[in-house]
């Protein structure tokens, strides 16, 4: 009788109990990461080729958000079936609460790490910065960290869910006017989350990266292009020198 009963309420649900970790379920994560990175790829490109990170850099950068967003991901996949309601409903909901107030607690906690990094000269744990030549350890420490961070902000978060008043009113959500279970599965695995990640991955990709202190990327453009300028000026003026004393001495 349980078991009927189970069925008929996961029936009307839409997306099932287990749908988010299914064959199709695993199949839009696999391919929610790989544009995922490719956006990340293509966010390298756009860089100023002066300032382009080389790859290993931009490796080491890039991977601490990887790892960051692999757990809180494996965290929504796990809790969203273990809530009251619609699995898929709890998942995007997760999603967004990670993608808005996640981001400013980890943004937060970044700044901070950055600040004791510098007050008490602890560069291992100054994000972007590796050292030259980059160090194997810096990017452990600031892995661990940034894991650290992620698992922080998620634990928040879940705390958050699981109080009565939130599961009272989300748990009576459903994403209509969305019926069909692998449409639905589609829209909160794949739709949604690849649009939200453009964004969101830029913009942290933009807080993990290497900023020297206290200059602008205007003022750096502008100096790198004085500096061409004197560089021109001065092989115009050795060269103008060079023909007068080649004129001189035939003379």
């Amino acid at each position: 009788m349980n078991n009927s009963s189970d069925s008929i309420y996961w029936s009307e649900l839409h997306c099932s109990k287990d749908a988010l970790t299914d064959t199709y379920g695993w199949f839009m994560q696999f391919l929610l990461a790989v544009l995922a990175f490719t956006c990340l790829i293509g966010k390298r490109f756009c860089e100023p080729r002066y300032a382009r990170r080389p790859w290993l850099i931009w490796f080491y950068d890039t991977s601490k958000q990887g790892l960051g967003a692999l757990i809180i991901h494996a965290a929504n996949v796990w809790l969203s079936p273990h809530l009251t309601g619609n699995p898929c409903t709890w998942y995007i909901v997760n999603f967004m609460l990670d993608s808005t107030l996640g981001l400013l607690i980890i943004w937060a906690g970044i700044r901070l790490a950055q600040y004791y990094a510098r007050a008490y000269d602890i560069p291992l744990i100054n994000f972007g910065e590796y050292g030259k030549p980059p160090m194997f350890a810096a990017w452990i420490c600031q892995c661990i960290l940034y894991a650290a961070l992620a698992t922080f902000a998620k634990s928040i978060l879940a705390l958050v869910l699981r109080l009565p008043p939130v599961v009272a009113v989300l748990s009576k959500l459903r994403l209509s006017p969305v019926s069909n279970a692998r449409l639905e599965l589609a829209v909160v695995m794949l739709i949604i989350p690849f649009f939200v990640n453009i964004l969101i991955f830029w913009v942290t990709d933009n807080f993990l990266m290497y900023h020297p202190r206290g200059v602008s990327s205007k003022i750096k453009t502008r100096v790198r292009y004085q500096s061409i300028k004197k560089e021109k000026s001065g092989s115009e003026e050795d060269e103008h020198s060079a023909d007068e004393r080649l004129l001189g001495a035939s003379v």
